[in-house]
């Protein structure tokens, strides 16, 4: 796993663990201890519950552990603005169908394909990493094949 992250990206990361390590840890902890104090834990559903959180949470932070520990910085700060890449903004054109869009290329953190956020280690993503105003590239999604010109870079 490589994961291609911006420095507020793994900023956001470090926050949520640290959050999950000190704070979430503490509260699930009293949230068990209390349940336990009801009794039978066999049958006790807010201990299993407090139980299922500390899994999750658990779970959530080797997650975020690996995210650290596996991403590659991009620097979004200090980019050629006539070539796409991070945080880049551009009106491409479906050849196939004549259909316009804006898309945003982001990192996996931010991507939102309802609002045209698109990850930029998704198939179209890639794509159109590094492409120029006036390139036609193919993308070659799951089960499909089509082809996408940059129209304009924008912002």
């Amino acid at each position: 796993m490589n994961n291609k992250l911006t420095e507020e990206n793994l900023n956001k990361l470090k926050e949520e663990l640290e959050y999950r390590l000190t704070v979430k840890r503490a509260e699930i902890a009293k949230e068990k201890l209390v349940a336990a104090a009801h009794g039978d834990r066999s049958e006790n559903a807010e201990y299993k519950e407090a139980c299922a959180n500390y899994r999750e949470n658990d779970n959530r932070i080797q997650y975020l552990l690996t995210m650290i520990s596996t991403a590659s910085i991009i620097d979004d700060k200090n980019v050629d603005k006539s070539i796409l890449g991070i945080n880049s903004k551009a009106r491409i054109k479906f050849i196939d169908d004549e259909y316009e869009s804006i898309v945003t290329l982001v990192t996996t953190m931010d991507l939102d394909p309802d609002n045209m956020l698109i990850s930029i280690e998704s198939d179209l993503g890639k794509a159109l990493c590094g492409k120029k105003i006036g390139h036609i590239v193919e993308v070659n999604a799951p089960g499909e094949k089509y082809t996408v010109e940059v129209l304009e870079i924008l912002e």
